[in-house]
């Protein structure tokens, strides 16, 4: 892979599963394309969206890359501190850390997915994303988790999933925004 294109930050496309269920042909797009081994695992096999991956690997127009475990970490703490980290997959976090990893090594990743977790945490994280099946997110949004019973708020990374006052099973709501 190189970083470079006459100067230029070299853009790489990041593939999720919902990319290629929505029908994206990995042949349709001049630029580098890449996904993780879970996406792969995912699709059915004996479907023609599987057939259509393996050929997009096999023709070189498609590379199935494992992220790092150090930006794997760095995802589940980021997708923690904002409060996506309970609706991320394996998966979803795999693709998150390989966008992050391709970003530090120089490229300018876009990330295709469908997933409104996966969108909000490459947003804050300043990766490009784009939808193909719904309109994306509007806004980044910053979740907190509170007791539905008693109200008490607790911090979007809370190991804990019941209230400790009542024992009432959390929710998860986005933090207000602020008005500027």
């Amino acid at each position: 892979m190189n970083r470079q294109a006459d100067g230029q930050i070299k853009r790489i496309v990041v593939l999720d599963t919902s990319a290629f269920v929505a029908g994206y042909d990995p042949f349709s797009l001049g630029v580098e394309q890449v996904t993780v081994p879970k996406v792969e695992e995912e699709i059915r096999r004996n479907s023609m969206v599987k057939m259509r991956l393996q050929t997009a690997v096999e023709n070189g127009k498609l590379q199935v890359i494992a992220p790092s475990e150090v930006y794997s970490r760095q995802i589940k703490s980021y997708a923690g501190k904002i409060g996506d980290v309970w609706k991320l997959s394996e998966t979803d976090m795999q693709l998150l850390a390989l966008a992050l990893q391709l970003k530090s090594e120089g490229f300018k990743p876009q990330v295709i997915s469908d997933d409104y977790s996966i969108q909000n945490v490459a947003k804050q994280m300043g990766v490009e994303f784009l939808s193909l099946a719904t309109f994306g997110i509007k806004r980044p949004l910053e979740w907190m988790r509170y007791c539905p019973a008693c109200h008490r708020e607790y911090p979007a990374d809370s190991k804990s999933n019941e209230c400790q006052v009542c024992g009432t099973e959390l929710k998860r709501k986005p933090r207000k925004q602020r008005t500027k």
